[in-house]
């Protein structure tokens, strides 16, 4: 019990990058079925950025040895040559990390989208 209250205060020191922030919220959203593939494959698609499977694979790492994450691996399929899918879920520390984060940006943006369209479009015309 020590351990999972000490990582979650270690975990409360790190504030995730943008791109772990996009690879919690790929995890958040796909559940049961987040592994490497449909992360970089729910980033791709939703934020229209290029995501190298390398890095994808790099950061669950960093953030699986952070506690952030857990990975586990499934059974062998045969559309993969008989090879085994490792899957992302989130950890307690995780889920605190991204919900902070989260709620960090919001109480920053709050009230400055018409502020940012008005500027974002006086550069634009500029």
């Amino acid at each position: 019990m020590w351990y999972k209250s000490q990582r979650l205060r270690n975990a409360m020191d790190h504030h995730p990058g943008e791109f772990e922030q996009l690879l919690l919220f790929g995890i958040l959203r796909l559940g049961d079925g987040a592994y490497g593939v449909t992360i970089r494959r729910e980033i791709e698609e939703r934020t229209g950025r290029q995501v190298s499977v390398g890095a994808v694979y790099t950061t669950l790492h960093r953030l699986e040895e952070r506690g952030f994450v857990s990975a586990r691996v499934g059974e062998p399929t045969a559309e993969r040559g008989g090879r085994r899918k490792k899957y992302y879920a989130l950890e307690p520390a995780g889920v605190a990390a991204l919900n902070r984060s989260y709620r960090n940006l919001r109480e920053m943006a709050k009230g400055l989208a018409p502020r940012l369209e008005r500027l974002a479009q006086q550069m634009e015309a500029d």
